[in-house]
């Protein structure tokens, strides 16, 4: 009797559940759009349905999403990536291209249609080639009535912060891997960023500036003596920001789609593709307005041009007669990095460390240029090259072979997971620059870093060689480590982590600067691949999709459907340079060329 009970209790919740998930239906037709959001440059932008900023999408926990996309951009592919769901058993509309699917060619349709079994806060954007910096992105909240925080607050704002470019990638970016030539910026650019352009080091282009919900000077009106949930998402392609409230406290329950522990706290590093929750209170006087503040991180600058304001001032609203001041910045954020320690965080449902790994990735990051003289990025010195056959579909159509890595390519930085095994990751830094590192599908439990947040953090920066972890030789890993999907990784230093391959798929690891995955900074992580051709089936208007752009949607990484071991024509990267032939002699005389090319229009002026 008592399990007949529990059986009927059990089904009643399930019950319960489907009757309040709903279907929410969005057709976005892409479309280019003309924008002006820092009031400083009128550019092209990727709207949907006419109109930027693109909709935030709002759904509830259990709700079925399906979205119809047409691409009317005339000359760009797009994609969608749902940023932080895991796509349990719905890999196929996980949305990176060539990990997962192929790219929506203009003329084409695609629909993505997947459950939404998670709660928190996420961001959805285009995920083929440099296209989310173009404004192909927004958020995505999923709303959790069990949340336990649900009744601590009476209003809730989701808020976007972003670097912006006055330029269409087209002209700015830096490196075109795909039609082999570098594309020189537009004569607006600053001479920083042409120059970053040339540089075969890779220097990212800089930013034009900094936007807090796809605008500037936003205002949040609140009223005094009140709970408010913020939830706070970097979806810039580039550059970390600092973040706090004037004069205000607030207490952390979320990351990246985590629930924690409640945590105070009065400043946030948020990453490119990170997120926050957090509860603050208002004051009980409305005398005055107060300042949400924003600091772009000026380390990872390599210049700063005199037109770029790093410091951004928005407002809660207590009172629209007050004045609307800007803030003046005394955070030391060079030197003492204050954001808060997220290594500190516990996550709300306790789950422990999972012990004993029987996996171990190592992975070396390093940055550098191939015999083109065009900068790439590398784990292992291997830069990922894109496969002939997006990688989930190798799999699917691999049969037994889909177990052996070489089937998805020498150049994709494959590795093949079995079901359910503890994985752990060890991500060592050899670049003097920190790096935000995704993983599709999980979140995962940050076990170790070094440095961490605070005074250190960049201490490693001009050293020679990167601090690699020693698994014989280490601090105490936590007992119940935070959980996130993206993770920075320090200057010069390491860190590691664990999950457990309980979702079988195609997943993209990735750096999140957005010009760094352009450059090769990913791997491809195939998990369970046998369970994964059980459970997995592709709709065929996304075959489809592949027959428009001229993309093999079976066989292995080099579209070889007789012989999965047999890469022949599979894309290759340019070659290593060759030996003596260092970077910084090149790097030498590239800028003597640039010298040169100013000099002669100095002459010619």
């Amino acid at each position: 009797m008592p399990g007949r009970i529990t059986f009927l209790l059990l089904a009643l919740t399930l019950l319960l559940t489907a009757c309040r998930a709903a279907i929410v239906e969005k057709h976005f037709n892409l479309t280019w759009v003309n924008a002006n959001p820092d009031g400083l440059q009128e550019r092209k932008v990727i709207g949907v349905n006419n109109a930027w900023p693109l909709p935030v999408l709002d759904v509830n926990k259990g709700d079925r999403l399906i979205v119809h996309v047409y691409n009317d951009l005339e000359t760009t592919t797009s994609s969608i990536h749902w940023h932080g769901l895991f796509q349990n058993s719905t890999n196929e509309m996980d949305g990176p291209s060539m990990f997962t699917q192929c790219p929506i060619v203009p003329g084409e349709s695609f629909t993505y249609d997947f459950t939404v079994d998670q709660s928190g806060t996420y961001w959805y954007h285009c995920h083929t080639d440099n296209c989310y910096p173009d404004g192909e992105r927004q958020a995505l909240v999923v709303h959790d009535s069990d949340a336990w925080f649900a009744d601590q607050y009476k209003e809730e704002f989701a808020v976007t912060v972003s670097d912006w470019y006055h330029n269409m990638v087209e002209d700015i970016t830096f490196l075109d891997l795909s039609k082999g030539q570098r594309r020189l910026p537009s004569t607006s650019s600053t001479m920083l960023t042409w120059i970053a352009a040339l540089s075969p080091t890779g220097a990212e282009p800089i930013p034009d500036s900094f936007l807090f919900n796809d605008t500037i000077n936003t205002k949040i009106s609140v009223e005094p003596n009140t709970t408010y949930l913020l939830r706070i998402i970097n979806t810039g392609a580039f550059v970390a920001q600092y973040f706090y409230i004037e004069d205000h406290n607030f207490t952390i329950v979320e990351v990246d789609g985590v629930f924690t522990e409640p945590e105070e706290a009065s400043v946030l590093y948020v990453a490119v593709a990170q997120r926050y929750s957090v509860l603050f209170t208002t004051k009980e006087s409305t005398a005055r307005n107060y300042g949400l503040v924003t600091i772009a991180d000026q380390v990872l600058l390599d210049g700063i041009p005199d037109t770029l304001v790093l410091n951004q001032t928005n407002w809660l609203q207590y009172n629209p007669s007050a004045s609307f001041d800007a803030v003046n910045v005394t955070l030391n954020i060079v030197d003492e990095n204050p954001g808060f320690d997220d290594y500190s965080l516990v996550p709300y449902d306790k789950e422990p460390l999972f012990e004993n790994p029987t996996k171990v990735i190592n992975l070396t990051i390093s940055m550098g240029i191939l015999d083109n003289g065009k900068p790439y990025a590398f784990f292992n010195d291997q830069t990922y090259t894109r496969p002939k056959v997006p990688s989930l579909y190798t799999a699917l159509t691999a049969g037994e072979e889909a177990t052996n890595e070489a089937v998805y390519g020498e150049y994709t930085n494959s590795f093949v997971l079995n079901h359910l095994e503890v994985v752990e990751v060890v991500l060592t830094n050899n670049d003097g620059g920190s790096h935000p590192f995704h993983y599709h599908g999980h979140n995962f439990q940050v076990v170790s870093r070094f440095p961490s947040y605070g005074e250190d953090f960049y201490s490693l920066s001009d050293d020679v060689s990167p601090s690699a972890f020693d698994p014989n030789n280490h601090t105490a890993f936590p007992t119940y480590p935070i959980r996130r999907d993206v993770v920075v990784v320090p200057p010069m230093g390491n860190v590691v982590l664990r999950f457990i391959a309980d979702n079988p798929g195609v997943w993209a690891f990735h750096c999140h600067i957005d010009w760094h995955m352009r450059q090769g900074l990913a791997a491809t992580f195939i998990e369970a691949p046998l369970e994964m051709q059980k459970r997995i089936s592709v709709p065929d208007d996304h075959f489809a999709a592949c027959k428009a752009a001229g993309i093999s949607y079976e066989g292995n990484a080099a579209a070889n459907t007789k012989d999965y071991l047999d890469l022949k024509g599979q894309n290759k990267p340019a070659r290593p340079v060759p030996a003596g032939f260092e970077a910084r002699g090149i790097v030498a005389l590239v800028f003597s060329c640039i010298a040169a090319l100013v000099g002669l229009a100095a002459i010619a002026w």
